[in-house]
């Protein structure tokens, strides 16, 4: 066809023949604004949810059940759709733009599904072709990421984090679990893999709220060392080993793992891998080399993915600034020509139960929430739990643990009977 679009996108003269042609009145729902949303559901593989315009006129109804009703407010959300859709979708939410009537999580998982099901990658480029890139994080830039995230105050995590403020996943070890007991189960599941033992010494790179270290050192009678670059964070992991009298056994250092020194039986990486970056993963794999002891093990537990892309920009932009979960072969600069991998287990279910239990706890307290921000921070904030579920249900993301230990080490147990029995790990040695 003469004059058509390289992008598919109407020409005037085309449109100039359709009933509801384009209108300089913007409540009036034109063909180009029909054609922009149903060539939005196409980009993102055309999920059951149903779409309506401003003016209540449905532009997509799906074959068999709808799970949800996605309404877009206005022109503009169209056009940023489609130039950016996950940035333009999270942010068009946020503020109120484009509602979506229905069980919040169902429709993001049931749109995460289609979208995978259509390509990974199929809702992320705009139509130009354009991909959001990845940050560099350097000690200067982590230090802006995290104080962006982690520091809104301890207060808000409060209120709908486990009573021990373990803001990563949990481990059900039975489906009834309480979010508490699963928290605790996780901790227990990293201890044992790396082996712990009384007397041994411990290296934590980024250590949250400190709940993995004050539960290392008080029921496994080793000292810890825990870095982390958060200064809220840091006061309260500080205050928590002098009120449970554990500050003779935990260190909490204000610093970035860069500058983490001396050696250790175990090196334990909960939740911070997100947040290094790719170039700076070499750079991670010398500090673990350099500080781990010969028979030592090391843990790295990590949000990832099964293969390389782009991370959501909405998540990257408004949520969580500098991260990146990287797929297990980027992940390798970690490991090779250093360690020896041991083991490899994906806990991603897990995360999408822990997540719906947070959004659940932080739907309970909604209105302290609103009150201590606003509508569109506790909108993005609803978004970012329920997306982050969805994303891990529909296997978009992943939840790595990688243990590992240097190539030479022959103290290994030869069975993972240790992870699930409580009993010692029985170490077999050849020598």
């Amino acid at each position: 066809m003469k004059n058509e679009h390289p992008l598919g996108i109407p020409s005037a003269s085309q449109v100039a023949g359709h009933k509801g042609n384009l209108d300089t009145n913007a409540s009036r729902v034109t063909y180009v604004d029909r054609w922009l949303a149903k060539r939005i559901m196409e980009a993102a593989g055309n999920p059951p949810i149903h779409v309506e315009l401003w003016n209540g006129e449905p532009v997509y109804t799906p074959t068999g059940n709808s799970y949800g009703k996605m309404v877009f407010k206005n022109r503009s959300v169209l056009l940023r759709t489609l130039k950016g859709p996950e940035l333009a979708f999270g942010d068009a939410y946020s503020d109120g733009e484009l509602e979506l009537h229905g069980d919040l999580y169902e429709i993001v998982y049931r749109c995460f599904s289609a979208i995978q099901a259509r390509g990974a990658s199929a809702f992320k480029k705009s139509v130009l072709g354009q991909a959001p890139k990845s940050k560099i994080n350097t000690p200067d830039g982590s230090k802006k990421h995290i104080h962006h995230h982690y520091d809104l105050g301890n207060e808000f995590y409060r209120l709908w984090l486990d009573e021990k403020m373990v803001y990563t996943c949990a481990y059900y070890p039975q489906e009834q679990a309480t979010l508490e007991q699963a928290q605790i189960a996780k901790m227990d599941h990293v201890c044992r893999k790396v082996r712990l033992e009384p007397g041994q010494t411990v290296i934590e790179a980024g250590c949250g709220w400190g709940s993995l270290a004050l539960h290392m050192a008080k029921n496994y009678g080793v000292k810890v060392r825990a870095f982390n670059i958060s200064e809220e964070q840091i006061a309260f992991a500080q205050e928590r080993a002098v009120k449970e009298q554990l500050s003779g056994q935990v260190e909490f250092i204000k610093d970035d793992y860069r500058n983490v020194s001396g050696k250790f039986d175990a090196f334990v990486s909960i939740g911070m891998l997100e947040h290094v970056g790719l170039d700076h993963f070499d750079t991670l794999g010398e500090v673990i080399k350099r500080s781990l002891e010969p028979d030592g093990i090391g843990i790295i537990h990590s949000i990832g993915r099964n293969h390389v892309i782009p991370v959501n920009e909405w998540l990257e932009k408004r949520i969580f600034p500098g991260s990146y979960p990287p797929s297990i072969r980027e992940m390798l600069p970690i490991f090779e020509e250093r360690f020896s991998i041991l083991d490899l287990e994906n806990i991603r279910l897990h995360y999408a139960k822990t997540l719906l239990e947070w959004l659940a706890r932080f739907d309970r307290n909604i209105d302290t929430i609103r009150s201590m921000y606003d509508e569109p921070f506790v909108r993005a904030w609803r978004l970012y739990l329920a997306g982050c579920a969805a994303s891990f249900m529909s296997a978009s993301l992943q939840l790595f643990q990688v243990v590992f230990t240097h190539t030479a080490n022959n103290k290994l147990s030869l069975t993972r009977e240790h992870l699930y029995s409580g009993e010692p790990a029985k170490i077999w040695q050849f020598d």
